[in-house]
Formats: C-alpha cells, sequence, structure tokens
C-alpha cells in the first residue's frame, strides 16, 4: 500500500504484534473455492499431513466426489531420485483422463517452492501450453509459511486476472464483484444492480472458467471480501478502478457497498431507494429479536479472517454488542477505511499476534463471547469462555440483506448454548 493511501485512513487505535500465531493456513480455501468455480479443480502438491488437513477439513463432503486432491511429495521425491516435473505431469495427465470435465486446474503449493523443490508457476505454463485449449493450469501458494486463512481464495482469485480476457478502452463501463460468494447471494446482488439499472455485471470467480470477465480501464470493482489484497492490485495493474466501500455484512454495510456502485454509475437516490428499500426493511426487522440477546454483550475477537472488523462494526452498530479487542492478521488501511471509520472511538485494535499474551487480555477482560479460529475454541471452552467458529463466517452465506439475520445468529448461538448449560 503506498504510503499516502495510509495517510488517508482515519487515525486509528491499532498496535501490532509479533509472536507466535494461531490461525489456520491458506489451502482451506480451497473447501469453498471448489464449490464455486463449477469445473474446476484444485491439485494440492505438498505432503501427507497437507493431504490429511484438506481431507479433514472437508470432511463433511465425503458423500460426493470433491473437485480438489493432493499429490503426495515424498522423501523419493525430495531426495532427487525421481524426475519431480515428470512426475506431476503424470499426476496431471492421469487427472484429466479420469475427470474429463475439468476446464480449469490449479496447482497449489503446500509449501513454498524452496521447500518442495518444484516452481509450480513454471510447471503451470508448461501443463497450460500443452494442455490448451481444453484445460487452462493456474498456480498458486495456500502455504501456512506464506499464508493465513483467507488468503488462500487471494493467491487463487489474483493467480485468475492475467489470464482473464481484456476489455479495450472503448468498453462499455462494468462493475466487477471481486470475491466468492455463494450463489444464491450473488443472484440477489444481481437482481439489485439490475433493480439500479446497472446491467453489465460479472462476478470473480465466475462459476464456469469459461465465464470469466473480461477487465479494463473501464471496470469498476466492489470488493466482497476485505482479504483481496493481491487480487486487488492485479485488477489495478489492468486498469480496474477500487471502488471503496464498507463491506456487505449488515443491513448498513450491504446499503453503503451498493451505494458506493450506485454512485460510481449514476443512478439516481430514488432509484437507488427503491431498489433497496424493500429488503433493507426486511433485514432491519429481522435482526431486531437478535439484537434483544446480543445488546450489551462484550465480544473479543482473535485474528484468524480478516473479517473481523468489518464483522465488528456489524455487531457493534446493528446488535448493540461491546468490542473489548478486535484482532486482525493483517490491515489493509486502504481498504477497511469506511470500516474502520464506523468502529467506536477507541476500541482497541490488533494487528498480528502474540497469542499468549493475548490469551491474558482475553482471560483477564472475561468477555461474553470470544472469536477465535478452532485451535483455540476447545481450549476456551474448557476454561468457560462462549466461543464462535471464525471458519464459520467464510462458510456460511452471510453478505447481504437477506442474510443479516443469519449472521446475527451466529454469534447469537453460542450465549443460547451457554445459557443452556447454565440451566
Amino acid at each position: 500500500m503506498s504510503l499516502a493511501a495510509c495517510h488517508d485512513a482515519p487515525q486509528i487505535n491499532v498496535r501490532q504484534e509479533r509472536g507466535q500465531r494461531e490461525v489456520f493456513c491458506g489451502l482451506t480455501g480451497i473447501v469453498w473455492l471448489h464449490r464455486k468455480i463449477q469445473d474446476a479443480f484444485f491439485l494440492v502438491v505438498g505432503s501427507r499431513t497437507c493431504a490429511h488437513l484438506i481431507q479433514s477439513a472437508a470432511g463433511v463432503m465425503i458423500f460426493a466426489e470433491p473437485r480438489f486432491a493432493t499429490a503426495i511429495i515424498d522423501e523419493r521425491d525430495l531426495a532427487g531420485l525421481a524426475d519431480i516435473d515428470d512426475e506431476l505431469d503424470r499426476v496431471v495427465t492421469r487427472l484429466i483422463e479420469r475427470r474429463p470435465e475439468i476446464k480449469l486446474l490449479f496447482l497449489v503449493g503446500s509449501c513454498p517452492s524452496e521447500v518442495i523443490k518444484l516452481d509450480l508457476s513454471r510447471a503451470a505454463q508448461r501443463l497450460s501450453q500443452r494442455m490448451t485449449p481444453a484445460v487452462r493450469v493456474l498456480a498458486y501458494s495456500g502455504s501456512g509459511i506464506e499464508t493465513t486463512f483467507t488468503q488462500g481464495e487471494d493467491a487463487c482469485l489474483a493467480a485468475l486476472v492475467p489470464p482473464s480476457p481484456r476489455a479495450g478502452a472503448d468498453a462499455p463501463p462494468s462493475l466487477l464483484v471481486v470475491g466468492a460468494l455463494a450463489d444464491a447471494v450473488e443472484d440477489q446482488f444481481r437482481r439489485y444492480f439490475a433493480d439500479m439499472g446497472i446491467e453489465r455485471v460479472d462476478f470473480l470467480p465466475a462459476r464456469h472458467a469459461a465465464d470469466m470477465p473480461a477487465i479494463g480501464p473501464n471496470t469498476r470493482f466492489l470488493l466482497a471480501q476485505p482479504f483481496l489484497a493481491d487480487t486487488a492490485r492485479a485488477l489495478e495493474a489492468l486498469g480496474a478502478r477500487h471502488l471503496p466501500a464498507a463491506f456487505p455484512l449488515g443491513a448498513e454495510g450491504t446499503q453503503l457497498w451498493l451505494a458506493a456502485a450506485a454512485k460510481a454509475f449514476g443512478v439516481h437516490d430514488a432509484l437507488f431507494e427503491n431498489a433497496i428499500s424493500s429488503a433493507r426493511s426486511r433485514a432491519r426487522a429481522s435482526l431486531a429479536r437478535h439484537r434483544a440477546r446480543l445488546e450489551g454483550k462484550r465480544i473479543f475477537f482473535f485474528p484468524d479472517s480478516q473479517l473481523e472488523a468489518p464483522i465488528a462494526r456489524f455487531l457493534a452498530r446493528e446488535c448493540g454488542m461491546e468490542l473489548v479487542e478486535i484482532g486482525m492478521p493483517y490491515l489493509h488501511r486502504r481498504h477497511l477505511a469506511e470500516e474502520l471509520a464506523l468502529l467506536p472511538a477507541g476500541v482497541p485494535i490488533v494487528e498480528g499476534q502474540d497469542v499468549e499474551r493475548q490469551l491474558d487480555r482475553c482471560r483477564e477482560s472475561a468477555p461474553d463471547l470470544v472469536v477465535c479460529g478452532l485451535g483455540l475454541a476447545n481450549p476456551l471452552e474448557a476454561e468457560g469462555f462462549a466461543t464462535k467458529w471464525s471458519i464459520e463466517l467464510v462458510f456460511t452465506p452471510v453478505q447481504g440483506f437477506e442474510q443479516a439475520a443469519d449472521l446475527a445468529e451466529l454469534f447469537a448461538r453460542p450465549l443460547m448454548r451457554r445459557e443452556l448449560l447454565e440451566v
């Protein structure tokens, strides 16, 4: 991020921590991405440990043949006793023969190239040249050394941008929504934009490899997720322009997000209000019953998904919760400027993590609810804390007016469970 962008962001109380972290790695993004891009396949190139992680994380899908697998690198490969490029080519050829419906193949590194002794970018270029036009092959890193939980999606979408179709300077203005969304949520957003008169709308990623959007200087893009920094840079390098906005979580966030598009495309205020008023009213009404349970409750965020700031804004402003601390793996000030400006003054924000110190602060503050990763949830539950798994915020459709109450319920549910256990 440029220095100017830092100066443009609001002045906020941010403390940086550098110490032991407790987060999922970026490989987990495969679990929701393989559902979104329906003719893509994700081949993880890595160790047995990574294969076990993916299998465990995606264990709920055992009744359907998944579109991901692991090419396991063993000691023979690392010792140079086999040509690892030839081995990879053999695995990929066998995979495509077995699954001819695959149109887009991602080679996902579970470790840096220096560890697995394989340059996946070059391998992807070689395989793509060989298999074009039937299959396109791309590569990105999901390594836990290089990425945290949601950065896997960012790396995947960033890999999609350079080979995407180009829109020239004479192309009509278009809107691009960036970030993996549930199909139902995507359809809802399409209807809102159509009701505003914005017809040329694309989504990245598209549902099929052949439908990836054209990008050019007349492309305006909205980020649907706050963790897509690399993808945004790749789009801006092609001339696309980012529309700063709060994120579409809750009734307020969704209105502000849609309003950013309406402003960029010259939508009249009356038309915009007419397009969203009914859905916004339903969202506010459905939030009321959850606010009654959440209002006044104190919540503590451990860093995990990079969704912490917009979720905290939603819980504080629309559900009446008190923010004890907002921990975030990374803080992209430019993309989160609108969110940070809406947070209560003085709320502590911690970028990075020293997990032992953060655990001490959590215990000392004794919040009503703790948002954290799976690795911390069970120990904290054993100590008597109510917890919410941050991974659930990514797996569950929570964006948009229609999902506002579902988002609030994710936080009300563990408090209800705690009350039942205490009876």
